[in-house]
């Protein structure tokens, strides 16, 4: 969810060719490698293992998984550069991507076969200029982990609306528990957190935007209604998080939460692999974003593995065939069996509503399921911080100079 590209005039990308066997094509009978860009770090050692069953079955093929800190800046800058992995883990929902997609960079897919193994047209959902870019095998969706058994102790439910959540963080504090694991600095991780809240509060991701990126410059104001039921939801999370929050990395969130210490943490499915290596000793659970009725629950997510090709690609036909497998049942079963989160190819079997993410995953590819808002926004990072600004200082009006700051360049083009 980087910065919006300025893309000036047509770009000569060309592919980094790492086989050892020079500039050959796929086709020519040799060994070619092509570069897998992953973006989905905690899934590295499970993509590796679905890469060798390719390899198996195309020998002629090797595919060199590559994972880097801070990824999307890494990207970015290779992109922009013409160094364009064959193969990409990109986020379709972002502006970057759908810029990329209209200068050229990606392959057309939307005619190849294998986007026929999407189910609920998911592809769809994030064409650019009528075509498709982009291959969501996964989606990502947010909300809330909960320490179950613990839940159960205290004679706690799930809660469903704004009322019954707010009673149930009063429950677990008067325990002796921390309610919420917060990542004080990573900000990134909060960000469903505020936009769920948002969107709740409006009515829809729609509304929301109508309030922050549609409105008028300057039109964010402290009193208006909507922000004031906003700054209740951003509290609760900054009244009642776990000791040391403030200085929390995403890392010692999880621990907080998976050693039991915290019985509630606002994050993604991503975080589901992290939270498991830790082994907690309870039965992990999820629940969506409550709103101020039952039955109006909110997720919020999009393409998490997603795939793209580049257009330049000297091995386009070898990058092809490692996203058809990937759009396979067998690729994508071993992938969902780890990171459990809702999956869009044809025949994976998926567990039900009773299961670690069923209370997001459930919702997934429905009405209750948000695309994030910034596919509306020509940044993201600056919301982020924002967010974590208000959660350290409580400070109102910094807060909405703040989202007035951000929001006001988007609204020349309004």
């Amino acid at each position: 969810m980087a910065e919006k590209a300025a893309l000036i005039g047509a770009a000569i990308v060309t592919a980094v060719s790492l086989s050892a066997c020079g500039k050959q094509d796929s086709n020519s009978g040799k060994k070619v490698t092509i570069e897998y860009f992953n973006q989905k770090k905690e899934m590295s050692s499970t993509l590796k293992s679905i890469i060798k069953d390719f390899e198996k079955k195309n020998p002629d093929i090797h595919v060199k998984e590559v994972d880097v800190p801070n990824a999307g800046t890494v990207l970015k800058t290779r992109i922009l550069s013409g160094d364009v992995p064959d193969v990409i883990n990109i986020y379709p929902q972002n502006i970057d991507f759908q810029e990329w997609a209209k200068a050229g960079y990606f392959e057309d897919m939307t005619h190849a076969p294998y986007i026929k193994n999407i189910k609920n047209n998911y592809a769809d959902s994030f064409k650019v200029n009528g075509k498709i870019y982009n291959a969501p095998l996964s989606a990502n969706v947010y909300g809330f982990f909960y320490n179950a058994t613990e839940f159960k102790k205290l004679g706690i439910k799930p809660p469903k609306t704004w009322y019954q959540f707010k009673q149930a963080v009063k429950k677990i504090k008067a325990s002796g528990k921390a309610p919420f694991a917060v990542a004080g600095t990573e900000p990134w991780t909060l960000n469903g957190y505020h936009q769920l809240s948002l969107a709740t509060v409006t009515g829809g991701a729609k509304q929301a935007n109508k309030l922050l990126r549609f409105s008028a410059p300057n039109g964010i104001k402290v009193n208006n209604p909507y922000i004031q039921k906003d700054f209740t939801r951003l509290n609760l999370l900054r009244e009642n998080a776990q000791n040391n929050w403030r200085g929390a990395s995403y890392n010692d969130a999880v621990v907080s939460f998976a050693n039991g210490q915290s019985l509630i943490m606002p994050n993604g499915s991503w975080a589901l692999p992290m939270i498991n290596q830790q082994k907690p000793k309870f039965e992990v659970r999820t629940f969506a974003f409550p709103a101020a009725k039952a039955g109006h629950e909110m997720t919020v997510g999009s393409g998490d593995l997603a795939l793209s090709i580049s257009s330049k690609s000297k091995h386009k036909k070898a990058a092809e065939k490692f996203v058809a497998y990937m759009t396979t049942p067998a690729a994508m079963q071993k992938y969902y069996d780890v990171d459990g989160s809702p999956v869009a190819v044809k025949g994976v079997k998926q567990k039900g509503f009773d299961s670690q993410l069923g209370g997001l995953s459930s919702l997934a590819f429905t009405k209750h399921d948000m695309v994030w808002l910034a596919q509306d926004w020509t940044s993201e990072n600056d919301f982020f911080n924002l967010t974590a600004s208000y959660l350290m200082t409580g400070n109102e009006q910094q807060m909405v100079n703040d989202m007035n700051t951000f929001f006001n360049p988007m609204k020349a083009s309004n």
